[in-house]
């Protein structure tokens, strides 16, 4: 099992904690990513952080897929392999109507069809095939009708390091999370709870992996976990209620909440439904009171050595091959403790 961390961990400037990311990474730190919601974007940060790191693979966590063309998604993987020598994983999601149509003024729709076509075109490049491509959403080159008539087939001028760079999809939803198994090296879940994972995305799992290409490999599982470790660790979970409530009450309208669909497949459907009133009408510490404990344990990895321990198995044992790790420490001497401690449960 692999140790990742998002870059966004620790307080001070930019530079000061890609100086603390070089450390962690010469202690064991396997992967880091960098979130792009509607924030400064990821890819100039993935950059820099390329050029000061050696071994450590780079991840977008995620880019949308409404917001760069198909080609210019494929081109700026393809960068950001190139500058950190084939260390880049290209995250993608569909992220929500919130974001894309209040930030971006784009129009979301068709996430599950058009992730597979970005996908498909992202591949054309990176193999330097002349980029020929009808479908639904993406038409490669554009049709006389719609344009100039001067489009013409082209492949990319470089040669790029991999003709096949990972491609991670954030998926939550079943048919999205069945197309994440067909197609990507590795799925992104978000608040992954190992106990109920099976019973919730089981089934999507199997049916994309029996129309997998072998090529690809074995279907690689990336989660996201709050994270201490230590004698008096146990305390910080209440940190993690904030965040949960956030999501399940907060990241979307009533009817449009990912998060809080989620819940409820998880079996806290009147409980998710509490918290969304409660978060909606401004009680953001009430709602917070209602996450249930189980969840706060189950998506988390806080605890004693024994604990901590106990809960990678947990997690392993679900398909898990990638914990990211959420420090809630913000000093820096215990994150680097507790990053040994983890390696050496692994």
């Amino acid at each position: 099992m692999k140790v990742g961390m998002g870059i966004a961990y620790a307080r001070g400037g930019f530079r000061e904690t890609v100086e603390k990311l070089v450390e962690l990474e010469e202690i064991g730190l396997d992967a880091v990513s960098v979130a792009e919601l509607y924030s400064f974007d990821a890819v100039s940060q993935l950059g820099y952080i390329a050029a000061r790191t050696s071994r450590v693979h780079i991840e977008s966590g995620i880019v949308q897929i409404y917001t760069r063309t198909p080609s210019l998604t494929a081109m700026t993987a393809a960068g950001l392999d190139y500058v950190s020598d084939g260390r880049f994983v290209l995250g993608m999601g569909a992220s929500g109507p919130q974001v894309i149509e209040g930030f971006h003024g784009i129009k979301y729709d068709a996430p599950v069809g058009r992730t597979r076509e970005i996908v498909e075109i992202c591949r054309q490049v990176w193999r330097r095939e002349k980029v020929e491509y009808s479908g639904k959403h993406y038409t490669v080159p554009l049709p006389p009708e719609q344009g100039t008539g001067l489009g013409k087939p082209l492949k990319l001028i470089n040669h790029p390091v991999r003709a096949q760079i990972p491609v991670m999809l954030a998926a939550l939803g079943p048919k999205n999370v069945e197309l994440a198994a067909e197609l990507a090296e590795v799925w992104e879940p978000i608040w992954f709870h190992p106990g109920r994972a099976h019973e919730v995305w089981g089934a999507s799992l199997e049916a994309g992996k029996a129309k997998r290409d072998p090529s690809l490999g074995e279907l690689r599982t990336s989660v996201n976990v709050p994270f201490a470790v230590g004698p008096g660790a146990g305390k910080l979970r209440e940190h993690v209620r904030p965040q949960l409530a956030l999501y399940v009450g907060g990241m979307g309208a009533k009817g449009k909440n990912f998060y809080n669909d989620l819940a409820a497949r998880y079996g806290f459907a009147d409980e998710a439904a509490e918290i969304q009133d409660l978060y909606l009408s401004g009680q953001k510490d009430a709602a917070a009171e209602k996450v249930p404990e189980e969840l706060v344990h189950a998506v988390s990895l806080i605890g004693t050595e024994d604990e901590v321990a106990e809960q990678v198995r947990e997690f392993a044992a679900a398909g898990v091959t990638q914990l990211n790790i959420q420090p809630l420490e913000p000093d820096h001497d215990t994150v680097k403790s507790s990053l040994e401690t983890l390696k050496s449960l692994l």
